[in-house]
């Protein structure tokens, strides 16, 4: 289990539909001190790991970079596999985001380019996504209790809850160089995964000296000296940000779409195999940073029946044509599993097979035909 699986502090606001996170584990760590530079008091990996785990963070603002070079073929369509959301764009190129945190049911996240600005925000139990280029805007009640959806990090804390969730006996945690984040020390925890089908190298967190928050987060593809993900802070501030900052005022003439909250999916079973409540199988195959992602595809190309009650619909037939596409230019591969097509780059692997199944994983494409054939 994560030993942060249940801190408030790196729960934050990221709705985006894309991603594939499937690590998780236990604790084994090493007892390396940091480097001095800057000049930083001797910590052990393991002390690293309870000052996070003890954190107290009431509130923080600032400016995070995202850079992502993942070596995968043009991203366009995916964004139809994965039910489409404003915020794909993360998966690829180099972003700029403003970010705010005051406890859980406050946060805020702006992706801001050169056309504008998207902005993600949680005030309570309410949820609003809005796109200045279009005026857009959408909203929903959460449920009481229920959190927002998370996958792809908008900060270096998203990323890290998720990263030490993969902290197991297949892990090696020791203590890399200190350095200097957004102008403040920093200590470096480094994981290194010990089984030779996971993609990723190294993952590298930089932890602020003082505050035990994640100012950086770097993941090295097997074979690169140069991150293939990486989320940093280039400025921030731990005072707690104003009220107003959550509040969403519409701006003149924008066009306001209530939403159903949905089902939240909540794993109720303890073992390998998962059912959500739409009736979707979904199951695991193996553990840690070789775990293999197991769903199975409708004909629109979302899982199972996502996309029922709306069949034959003319969003579902472009759904599919854009599925049908982005398959199209997939490399054929095939094997006593069966045959599909694979989506292959520096960190993850997904297979689609003729058979109507995806499975997914940070390891290699030999990994995936393993789990393809039971």
């Amino acid at each position: 289990m994560s030993v942060l699986k249940n801190r408030t502090v790196l729960r934050w606001l990221v709705p985006v539909t894309a991603g594939v996170a499937v690590i998780g584990g236990g604790a084994a760590v090493g007892t390396f001190a940091a480097d001095a530079d800057p000049a930083l008091p001797p910590r052990t990996a393991a002390q690293l790991l309870v000052d996070l785990q003890t954190s107290r963070l009431e509130g923080l603002s600032g400016t995070v970079v995202q850079r992502a070079d993942l070596g995968l073929p043009a991203l366009a369509n995916l964004a139809g596999l994965a039910g489409g959301n404003e915020l794909t764009t993360l998966l690829t190129g180099t972003h700029t985001l403003r970010v705010w945190y005051s406890g859980e049911e406050r946060q805020r996240v702006a992706l801001l380019d050169t056309l504008g600005e998207r902005d993600l925000i949680r005030d309570g139990r309410d949820l609003w996504a809005w796109d200045s280029r279009t005026n857009n805007a959408t909203h929903r009640t959460l449920p009481a209790g229920q959190d927002a959806p998370l996958a792809l990090p908008a900060t270096p804390a998203d990323a890290a809850d998720q990263a030490l969730a993969a902290v197991d006996p297949t892990t090696a945690v020791t203590v890399g160089r200190s350095a200097r984040v957004a102008g403040r020390d920093a200590y470096e925890l480094v994981l290194t995964p010990r089984d030779a089908d996971s993609l990723v190298h190294q993952v590298r967190i930089a932890l602020d000296a003082k505050e035990h928050v994640p100012l950086r987060f770097e993941v090295l593809a097997d074979g690169a000296d140069k991150p293939a993900f990486e989320v940093a802070f280039t400025q921030v501030d731990f005072g707690r940000p104003a009220a107003d900052q959550f509040r969403f005022n519409p701006p003149p003439g924008v066009k306001v779409t209530e939403e159903s909250a949905g089902r939240a999916w909540r794993d109720g079973k303890t073992g390998a195999d998962r059912a959500r409540p739409d009736g979707t199988d979904v199951r695991t195959v193996g553990t840690g940073w070789t775990t293999v992602l197991v769903a199975r595809l409708d004909a629109t190309g979302r899982t199972g029946g996502a996309a029922k009650a709306g069949a034959g619909t003319a969003g579902d037939r472009a759904a599919a044509d854009q599925a049908a596409g982005l398959l199209g230019a997939l490399p054929k591969v095939s094997g006593d599993w069966g045959s599909g097509r694979l989506l292959s780059g520096k960190l993850f692997s997904v297979l689609l097979t003729d058979d109507g199944r995806v499975l997914a994983g940070l390891v290699t494409p030999e990994r995936l035909y393993q789990a393809a054939r039971g």
